[in-house]
């Protein structure tokens, strides 16, 4: 009896057994769920180039600095008017190749006005160009010459003529408040002329650009001094007069 018993406890164990396992596989199934931040969305950064073509001209000069006057020809497109960029050139070869600026200026915040660039050399030709603070360049726009004012000036005076040639004397001026330690007289002649020598001075230049630079004992001259050089010149017809221009 007692196997008997012992047999129907067992039984009743695996029924019991069986019916946990039954339970357990209907159990509701667990859904794992994995969140994703969402990426913000950037905001954009407008660039605003200034209303390009730029056009300018210059309005002043001094013997170091150059006053330019520029209008955006449009409206630029962003509702404020950026900054221009104003380069400065020693010629219109390196302005159109934007070549080795040699003095730059920034404008303020205005459509149009002024702006002036400093630091330059007296008597001295410049090409100027516009951009912007971004390094955006105009296309169109090459200025020049604009020349700052001569320390110096020269006046020349033909002394006397005859059928093939002619005697002139130049007289060069400090017109400036600070000494001058340095001259070079600049013309260009209108024909077949041909220096065939020069005293008070030291002749330069080649064809038809002439230019005399000062001699060692005559360059440096006070503020209101002058000096001469004298001019024996061959030609096959004397022009009307010289006009000749004063640097450094």
């Amino acid at each position: 009896m007692l196997r008997t018993l012992g047999a129907a406890l067992a039984a009743a164990l695996a029924l019991t057994g069986l019916a946990v396992s039954a339970g357990a596989d209907r159990s509701p199934a667990t859904t794992t769920m994995t969140l994703t931040a969402a990426t913000p969305t950037p905001t954009p950064t407008f660039a605003c180039p200034p209303a390009l073509p730029v056009s300018g001209q210059v309005t002043g000069a001094t013997t170091t600095s150059i006053t330019i006057t520029y209008w955006m020809v449009l409206s630029p497109p962003c509702g404020y008017d950026p900054p221009l960029v104003v380069s400065l050139f020693a010629s219109r070869e390196d302005a159109t190749g934007w070549r080795g600026p040699v003095a730059e200026a920034v404008t303020g915040p205005e459509r149009s006005g002024t702006v002036t660039v400093g630091g330059l050399t007296p008597g001295t030709a410049y090409w100027f160009r516009f951009g912007d603070t971004k390094g955006v360049r105009d296309p169109y726009v090459i200025g020049g010459p604009a020349r700052t004012l001569s320390l110096c000036s020269a006046t020349a005076t033909i002394d006397s003529r005859w059928g093939g040639g002619f005697v002139a004397t130049v007289t060069v001026r400090n017109d400036g408040t600070e000494p001058v330690p340095g001259w070079l007289v600049s013309w260009r002649w209108s024909g077949d002329e041909r220096i065939q020598s020069v005293w008070g001075g030291v002749a330069e230049g080649a064809g038809q650009d002439a230019e005399v630079r000062n001699a060692s004992w005559n360059g440096t001259l006070a503020p209101g001094a002058s000096t001469t050089f004298g001019l024996l010149v061959a030609t096959s017809a004397t022009p009307a007069a010289i006009t000749p221009v004063c640097g450094r």
